[in-house]
């Protein structure tokens, strides 16, 4: 017996399993479209937007811009992380001067963050 030979073209387009949340199926989408235009770079077939596009994303303006939005998102979590630091630290300068508070015997004392 000899091997069984594809029916399939290398044109017709190979079944994918779904995504198994929407991000995965958008991750796929992007990949066949990523595909296609890569195919039609090739053979000569791209519109002149697509060309366009690909060598705007090529361009060091572009490319200074993508760098800037990175350092944008890393400046955001630096202040998120900042503030729960703040909010941790009065939670302890709270709980500690509720303990001295206790230890020198004044119950029921409400004690406020100190001013940052």
């Amino acid at each position: 017996m000899g091997r069984s030979t594809s029916t399939e073209s290398s044109t017709t387009p190979a079944r994918l399993r779904p995504g198994l949340t929407p991000t995965t199926d958008e991750m796929q989408c992007i990949s066949m479209a990523m595909d296609i235009a890569k195919q039609r770079l090739a053979n000569g077939t791209a519109s002149n937007s697509m060309v366009l596009h690909f060598l705007k994303m090529a361009s060091p303006r572009e490319q200074m811009e993508r760098e800037d939005m990175k350092k944008d998102l890393e400046l955001k979590d630096a202040k998120i992380k900042a503030l729960e630091a703040q909010v941790n630290s009065e939670q302890k300068w709270q709980e500690a001067m509720a303990a001295f508070s206790r230890y020198r015997g004044d119950e029921g004392v409400e004690f406020s963050a100190p001013p940052v």
